[in-house]
C-alpha cells in the first residue's frame, strides 16, 4: 500500500532516449495534490489518505462536499481520491503531494476509464473467429450457438456475447517511467494508458518482485 497521484492524460508523443532510439510515451499532467483528510484505524477502521485534485469553483460542489473541505479551511476541489497507506501519521491536512514521490520509481500502474466503443459484436468485443466467407456460408460474423436446447435449456452466465464495449475501468500494469518534468508537472510513461485525451487517470507505483508496497 503506497501513495499515488491523479493526473490528466494530455496525449501521446515520442522522445529519444540516451541511445538515440525513439520511445513512444504518454504525457500525463500531474498538478500538486492536497491532503484533505487523514484516516487511521482508530477512528475510521483503516489507514488511508484522501487527496484533493483539480481546484474548481465552490458552486461546482454540493453543500456536504463543500463543508467537508471548509472544515479544514481548504479550497474546493473537483476530485477527491483516496489511497490506502501504511503510514498515515507521517502526513497532515493541507500538505502538498507532487511528482517527487516517483523520484525512485521505475514502473507504475495506471488506471482510467477506457474509451467507449459502443455496441460491438463478438469478433470485435471478444476477438472471436469469423465463419467462412465463401461456399454459401451464412455465418460470417454471427455468434453461433449459445447453448443446447434440452440441456441446459438456458444460457450460462458469463457467456461471451455481443454487447457494450469499453467505457469501464482499466488498469495497465508495470509501465515504465521514462521522464519526470518537475518544472511543468509532467510525467512521461512508455506506452499507452487507458482513456481519451483530457481523461483522468490514477498512477501508483507498480507491484514488482522488488517492491511489494510494504512501505
Amino acid at each position: 500500500m503506497v501513495l499515488g497521484v491523479v493526473g490528466k492524460k494530455l496525449g501521446m508523443t515520442q522522445i529519444f532516449d540516451e541511445d538515440g532510439l525513439v520511445v513512444p510515451v504518454t504525457i500525463i499532467k500531474v498538478e500538486p495534490l492536497t491532503v484533505t483528510q487523514v484516516k487511521n484505524e482508530e477512528n475510521d477502521g483503516y489507514n488511508a489518505l484522501q487527496l484533493g485534485a483539480m481546484p474548481c469553483k465552490k458552486k461546482k460542489l454540493t453543500k456536504p462536499e463543500l463543508k467537508h473541505l471548509e472544515k479544514n479551511s481548504l479550497p474546493a476541489f473537483r476530485l477527491l481520491k483516496e489511497f490506502r497507506v501504511n503510514n498515515p501519521d507521517e502526513y497532515k491536512i493541507g500538505q502538498k503531494i507532487d511528482l517527487s514521490i516517483f523520484s525512485d520509481v521505475e514502473k507504475v500502474d495506471v488506471s482510467g476509464k477506457s474509451i467507449g466503443k459502443g455496441f460491438a459484436g463478438n469478433i470485435k468485443r471478444h476477438n472471436a473467429h469469423r465463419g467462412p466467407m465463401t461456399h454459401g456460408s451464412k455465418s460470417h460474423r454471427i455468434p453461433g450457438s449459445i447453448g443446447a436446447g434440452t440441456t441446459p435449456s438456458r444460457v450460462y452466465k458469463g457467456l461471451s456475447m455481443p454487447g457494450r464495449m469499453g467505457g469501464e475501468k482499466v488498469t495497465v500494469k508495470k509501465l515504465k517511467v521514462v521522464k519526470i518534468d518537475n518544472d511543468e508537472n509532467l510525467l512521461y510513461i512508455k506506452g499507452s494508458v487507458p482513456g481519451h485525451k483530457e481523461g483522468i487517470v490514477t498512477i501508483k507505483p507498480a507491484i514488482t518482485k522488488w517492491n511489494d508496497r510494504s512501505r
